[in-house]
């Protein structure tokens, strides 16, 4: 077991995520120690599919430890993070009467904890929040540092708030039940995470996917070595996404510097607008963010600030996190159009994360990269049966 510990000025001052192999089992002594207290009501939001696998478990344990437990089950994917949600969580929060000294734990991947954590900050003016992420992507991503959010018609993640949880289990057993393309999305993400960490993460995350392929990712976990490898893998994965979001938690619009928080959005500009174009329905978040990350390692070569080589490497390791859906007939127009929507957008301006070599982001405002380039880029990386015939 590894525990990550994350600091912070604003409440809770500080809390851990903590990273082991069958930790289910005993969650609600977690559930305790993370609240500081015992007992009490706890709503659990979950989907259908992840409570039918570990809901009883998670369940049994709560109420083992004295914590009285509702249960609420949203839709599944990204269409389901939305203001009518939002709205039916709260509602079962109002039914069931829960009081400030309450709390909410997500039991499930990205959208359930970015529902989740959106509902407790609002209601009452927030209360608790846990986080059981139980796909890879939420564990190294979107369960540590406190953003959460819904869609709007007019883009993802622009309606929501800054909110810490109490705590975070990571039980990397669950990755056993997880789906291919869910493990490719999540392992996109660590790429993403080892290109603007340094070598360090970037090989680790590298040399693991080598030797352990997503598309035979279950026949591991028999494997104490691997078992091992993908502990602390994970744990230096959080372990870089906490150093950020403690040096700039609500991710200051004026920072430019290579350690703003700007920079964990390498690759989801183009991410963001793709999922977007595509009604949320036809990606998995972390395999837009590997286009993203194609696209802007190709931008960043065309601008000749990233040389060949390396975008080549990038390229290969981003492959071996697993297949990802075809884009060839998504209109760039479209995309174009989707971009101006980002979140990432200051004073009318579109910020890019952009790569001068493996662990060395920055920043380039958008008026000053040609929109050729980006065009050019964005061929490159979406129309890959065209640049075969060629």
């Amino acid at each position: 077991m590894k525990k990550v510990s994350v600091k912070l000025n604003e409440r809770p001052h500080q809390y851990r995520v903590t990273v082991g192999h069958d930790l289910l089992k005993d969650c609600g002594g977690w559930a305790e120690k993370s609240l500081g207290r015992k007992g009490g009501k706890v709503a659990v939001i979950s989907n259908p599919k992840v409570f039918g696998l570990y809901g009883k478990k998670v369940e049994k344990s709560l109420r083992d430890n004295g914590f009285d437990v509702f249960v609420w089950l949203m839709g599944d994917g990204e269409q389901f993070k939305n203001l009518g949600s939002l709205e039916t969580a709260l509602s079962f929060f109002s039914r069931n009467k829960l009081t400030r000294t309450d709390s909410v734990l997500a039991l499930g991947g990205g959208v359930v904890g970015d529902l989740a954590g959106f509902a407790a900050s609002v209601y009452l003016r927030g209360i608790s929040f846990l986080q059981i992420p139980t796909t890879l992507l939420a564990m190294i991503d979107s369960s540590v540092g406190g953003k959460t959010a819904v869609n709007t018609e007019f883009g993802k993640n622009l309606i929501g708030t800054f909110f810490q949880p109490a705590g975070v289990l990571v039980d990397i057993g669950v990755l056993e039940t997880l789906e291919r393309r869910e493990l490719t999305a999540g392992f996109c993400e660590a790429v993403k995470q080892g290109a603007i960490s340094g070598p360090r993460l970037f090989d680790q995350t590298g040399e693991f996917l080598e030797n352990y392929s997503p598309e035979r990712f279950e026949n591991f976990f028999s494997d104490e070595k691997f078992l091992s490898k993908l502990e602390k893998l994970l744990a230096a994965q959080i372990g870089f996404k906490a150093e950020i979001v403690m040096q700039d938690e609500r991710e200051e619009a004026s920072r430019m510097d290579a350690k703003s928080r700007k920079i964990l959005n390498f690759g989801h500009t183009l991410a963001h607008a793709l999922e977007k174009v595509t009604e949320y329905k036809y990606f998995k978040h972390g395999e837009a963010v590997g286009y993203g990350i194609r696209f802007a390692g190709e931008l960043s070569k065309i601008l000749e600030i990233f040389d060949q080589n390396r975008l080549k490497l990038l390229n290969d390791v981003v492959s071996r996190a697993g297949v990802l859906p075809e884009t060839d007939d998504i209109k760039i127009e479209k995309v174009f159009q989707a971009f101006s929507f980002d979140k990432k957008i200051v004073n009318e301006s579109l910020q890019w994360i952009l790569l001068k070599d493996i662990g060395e982001p920055f920043i380039r405002r958008n008026s000053e990269v040609p929109k050729s380039a980006i065009e050019l880029a964005l061929k490159k990386t979406l129309q890959t049966k065209t640049d075969s015939n060629n």
